[in-house]
């Protein structure tokens, strides 16, 4: 028998105590073992949690237990779950957990305190989608070149509804949150913080780079209007957020940030709360990853499937992917280095000279650009809504800087890159 302990018995946490119990039968013919959940860990013991097993309030009622095998992390946060986690493998207990934010500042330390000890993370990123193990074990004999997707279902159901229903930014964040979507304060969300955590995890696997989230570029949709959408429309393009991560030569890029994307492209076609990832390597080429990517069943079903492989194995895969870092050379890309094509939205006085001296800042930076609209809005103002070729970070955010300088523009200028 294998006595599981779950710190954290929320949606998630309570789905994954009532998946062991209701698919008992199947999941002890997969795993070789019973499993069993012998104690739950919940703030408030007065609400009713909708499962048949013990409550405490007391995480040491867990981390203390002798008997209890696997200590499963459902908290949320950062430094009070670290805490947790740490005295578990300290008590040589295997853990599993679904904490992204823990992950994205912690995995190197809890890769050095786990040792040989099982630590399964797959409901961290992508709720039910196993892309972890896909990264570390399924795709193991490759080099990975690049990795992007759609990390953030409600992002992903945001853009989606501006895109196809033409809703305002605004009133598409208030349905969010209506329908239990976007939190009250949704800034982790749309700010691209949570698509951010769960890009540096797969980071890790699949270059063995250890970055913070302080050290990548994260943008999110805030910027994003119907202006936009449309001129997305009109070039055969889609708005995403996207975690992009690519390999060249010995530099990592990663990145997080709303992208125009080419409506054709496989990642342009996923829509609503749904996540993907695309991967590719270097030798069986681009998979594609999709399913949901949050929500209580999804998530834990994830989380499950980690138990079951601590009750076949006992020891786990390494936990980000190698015994030894072969991929240790590699480093971070300056942002300033990143090289894309770019949109850009300005706002501007509507008068004579104005698209003469844009077009010439454009040249005297050296960037080329490749399709420019002027579209009339209100009060003799008009929106640029232009294309650049490929150019570097730099010189586009340099552009930026000096086109707010302009006195004929009326407002910070909103850039999109595209992919």
């Amino acid at each position: 028998m294998l006595k599981v302990g779950i710190i954290g018995v929320g949606t998630v946490g309570a789905s994954v105590a009532n998946i062991l119990e209701e698919n008992k039968d199947i999941i002890t013919a997969r795993s070789g073992l019973e499993i069993v959940v012998t104690k739950g860990v919940v703030n408030n013991l007065s609400k009713d949690r909708g499962v048949n097993i013990p409550l405490s309030d007391n995480v040491d009622d867990i981390l203390d237990d002798d008997e209890i095998d696997v200590v499963v992390e459902l908290m949320g946060g950062v430094d009070e779950p670290f805490r947790v986690v740490k005295k578990a493998l300290e008590n040589k207990k295997a853990v599993v957990t679904a904490n992204k934010a823990l992950l994205a500042y912690h995995r190197y330390d809890l890769q050095e305190l786990a040792q040989d000890l099982p630590f399964e993370y797959e409901a961290s990123v992508a709720g039910g989608i196993p892309i972890i193990n896909a990264l570390r074990d399924g795709l193991s004999a490759n080099h990975i070149e690049s990795m992007q997707g759609i990390m953030n279902g409600t992002c992903n159901y945001m853009m989606t509804k501006m895109m196809n229903e033409g809703v305002s930014f605004d009133e598409i964040l208030k349905e969010s949150q209506e329908l239990g979507y976007a939190e009250a304060d949704p800034e982790f969300d749309i700010g691209g913080f949570d698509a951010a955590h769960k890009l540096l995890i797969l980071a890790s696997i699949a270059y063995g780079i250890d970055a913070k989230p302080d050290d990548i570029l994260i943008e999110g949709i805030k910027e994003v209007r119907n202006e936009d959408i449309d001129f997305a429309k009109e070039f055969g393009y889609v708005i995403k957020l996207l975690g992009i991560a690519k390999k060249d030569g010995d530099k990592v890029e990663l990145r997080v940030h709303s992208a125009l994307i080419k409506k054709e492209d496989m990642i342009a076609k996923i829509d609503g709360v749904m996540n993907a990832i695309s991967v590719v390597g270097d030798k069986v080429g681009e998979t594609l990853y999709y399913g949901p990517g949050a929500g209580g069943d999804a998530t834990a079903s994830a989380v499950v499937a980690n138990i079951i492989d601590i009750a076949r194995a006992g020891k786990s895969s390494p936990m980000l992917g190698f015994d030894k870092p072969l991929e240790s050379n590699l480093v971070l890309k300056s942002r300033d280095e990143i090289v894309s094509k770019y949109y850009l939205r300005i706002n501007v006085k509507d008068k004579s000279g104005v698209l003469a001296s844009v077009t010439k800042l454009f040249a005297d930076f050296n960037i080329s650009i490749d399709a420019l609209l002027q579209r009339p809005t209100k009060d003799s103002m008009a929106n640029l809504l232009l294309t650049t070729h490929e150019t570097k970070e730099k010189n586009l955010q340099d552009v930026l800087l000096e086109l707010e300088k302009f006195d004929f523009v009326d407002s910070k200028p909103v850039m999109i890159r595209i992919v």
